[in-house]
């Protein structure tokens, strides 16, 4: 009898175990939130939904949180925030990015992160941080993200930063901090861009030949640099005949054809945080650029799958227009420029390479390629893309553009968003590729181009007609995409036509609703296993993003808003009213998808991308 009560007792504390985890730990982390909230002046009303009577934090905006209701992201940049950091925010335990950047928020930053040991990306800058930055943040061995520049930070570089092997971006630039930048560890990558504007002494830089010329981060004597120069100039006369040769040999055959030029002489040399690779290095990566490697063809290139000598997987992406006479120094600083716009959801530039012949970039591999080609092209071996990625993916491509056009300074316009140019990871999460290219490809001109760059069916009408683009163009083809990663379909397919639909993937979305038809719009690869409501939601913001007048469509930021859950109803009644008043009034209202076939009809769809 003792034996079966005892049983019994042995259940219930089972039990009692088993709810304080599962009811108690979303309380701690709603509590560690409400903390920071509380320490936090917020005259927008951001955290007006952070209800402390709530017991699970996951409802809230601006938080995002795994499938055991733990919180994984809090996204709180350019948000208009005073106030201090809580210790509090070490109780995160599964946090992997915490985003803060572009506040007033003062104080110091607390040694309690170093216990948030998932976190990947930490970005603290343009605040009014002070004090130390916590030797405790080294034990964060996932963290790939570390920005905390521009603020007023002192004391040393703490040493233990340098163990985080996972780190691939670090800014600690414009603090007040001093002493020596270490050159150890994972710091070794690092250039002196990292750390501008402080009172660090930089290691000395250690010539790699008997004579180089100094570079952008070193200063010689005059002696030396009077050699080098010397050495320059001889170079430049030595090799000019040869490069002639070259680029009159280049015109005359296919730009198929490859031409092995010497590799430059330091394969070392770095761009801010960029490595100038060799051409040789690329060349043996890729098995000399062989058709076995290629990943993918587009109107920028071809782009190649590659090993680099340290065992990493690259894409090398060889451009194909050719290069005129004098343009080096501006496409480094195009380069350079693209190379600054660094978030979680872009394509990082990993580095490049010019030669007389040649310019090639190079970016780290995406394991699971394309979301066109996991949502058209995937082997019978890989499952499709689930409904819940599908969301991820939507959020985290409206964060990198929102990145591009509000954070990056020049902004940074696509002007070719779709499927085909959103990546994926290993986790599948959504990084948009191809930023910056469209400019890079430009710098030639002294004047605003006006080749339209794009892809049928994704490109906004004003674009077309006028060839001028901005922001709210890339909001058309995102939305556009949006449809896609619904319907798993193309943007513009003549297939549709053997059913008498739509070819234009807008047009043929609209008349499925217009029919309430959502289940034969929902992409068949999902087999039922969606939310009605989720999906609709996603249509709304794909159709607000998609309306002719671009004064209408709202801004990639207000578009993740919208899909984190804030303001997408009252953005959509607002435009049925609209559309309301325009059917009662009888006012004229295009077509979005006619207007583009009519405009294109005598246009093959690889001409629209022009000679890029």
């Amino acid at each position: 009898m003792e034996q079966g009560v005892s049983s019994i007792w042995a259940f219930l504390h089972l039990i009692l175990v088993f709810s304080y985890f599962h009811y108690v730990t979303p309380n701690a982390e709603g509590d560690a939130l409400n903390a920071l909230k509380s320490s936090l002046a917020d005259p927008n009303g951001v955290l007006q939904s952070w209800d402390p009577t709530l017991v699970n934090p996951c409802t809230w905006f601006h938080v995002t949180c795994n499938s055991e209701n733990s919180v994984t992201r809090v996204d709180l940049g350019n948000a208009n925030l005073t106030g201090q950091l809580v210790t509090q925010l070490g109780q995160l335990p599964n946090l992997q990015y915490l985003e803060l950047y572009s506040n007033n928020i003062s104080g110091t930053v607390p040694y309690e992160l170093g216990n948030l040991t998932n976190l990947v990306s930490l970005d603290l800058y343009l605040n009014n941080l002070s004090g130390p930055i916590p030797d405790t943040l080294g034990k964060l061995q996932k963290l790939r993200f570390l920005r905390l520049n521009n603020n007023t930070l002192s004391g040393e570089i703490p040493n233990s930063l340098t163990g985080i092997t996972t780190l691939q971006v670090l800014d600690l630039s414009y603090n007040h901090l001093h002493g020596n930048v270490p050159t150890n560890g994972s710091f070794s990558m690092f250039t002196p861009i990292s750390f501008n504007g402080n009172n660090l002494k930089m290691p000395a830089v250690t010539p790699t030949g008997p004579i180089s010329p100094p570079s952008s981060h070193s200063v010689a004597n005059s002696a030396t640099g009077a050699i080098a120069g010397g050495v320059a100039a001889g170079a430049a006369l030595l090799f000019a005949a040869p490069a002639i040769a070259l680029a009159w040999w280049r015109r005359r055959k296919p730009q198929e054809h490859f031409f092995d030029v010497p590799a430059e002489e330091d394969p070392e040399v770095h761009l801010g945080q960029l490595k100038r690779f060799s051409l040789r290095e690329l060349q043996v990566a890729t098995d000399n650029f062989s058709h076995k490697n290629i990943l993918g063809r587009g109107g920028f290139g071809k782009v190649y799958k590659g090993r680099l000598a340290d065992g990493s997987l690259v894409a090398v992406k060889r451009l194909k227009e050719e290069r005129t006479q004098g343009g080096e120094l501006q496409f480094q600083t195009e380069v350079e420029m693209i190379s600054m716009a660094v978030h979680r959801n872009l394509l990082r530039l990993r580095g490049f390479c010019m030669t007389p012949t040649e310019r090639l970039l190079v970016y780290p591999y995406m394991a699971n390629g394309s979301v066109a080609s996991c949502l058209r092209e995937r082997s019978e071996t890989h499952p499709p893309l689930d409904w819940d990625i599908r969301k991820r993916i939507a959020l985290g491509a409206a964060r990198g553009l929102a990145y591009l056009h509000d954070h990056c300074d020049p902004k940074i316009i696509h002007r070719d968003v779709k499927a085909a140019n959103i990546l994926l990871d290993e986790v599948y999460e959504a990084v948009v590729g191809d930023f910056g290219l469209a400019k890079l490809m430009d710098y030639k001109d002294t004047h605003v181009t006006t080749a339209v760059r794009g892809t049928i069916g994704h490109i906004a009408p004003e674009y077309l007609s006028t060839g001028k683009s901005s922001e709210k163009t890339d909001v058309f083809g995102y939305g556009v995409m949006l449809l896609e990663l619904i319907t798993g379909q193309r943007a513009f397919d003549l297939a549709r036509l053997a059913n008498d639909d739509d070819v234009m993937l807008l047009d043929w979305v609209k008349g499925l609703l217009k029919e309430k038809k959502l289940e034969t719009l929902v992409d068949g690869d999902l087999q039922g296993n969606y939310i009605d409501a989720e999906v609709e939601q996603l249509i709304q913001v794909a159709l607000l993003c998609t309306q002719s007048s671009p004064m209408e469509r709202p801004k990639m930021s207000e578009v993740v808003r919208m899909l984190e859950g804030d303001g997408l109803a009252e953005r959509w009644e607002e435009w049925q009213k609209e559309e309301m008043f325009r059917q009662e009034a009888n006012l004229p209202h295009p077509n979005n998808g006619e207007w583009v076939v009519d405009s294109t009809s005598n246009l093959r769809p690889d001409e629209l991308s022009g000679p890029r």
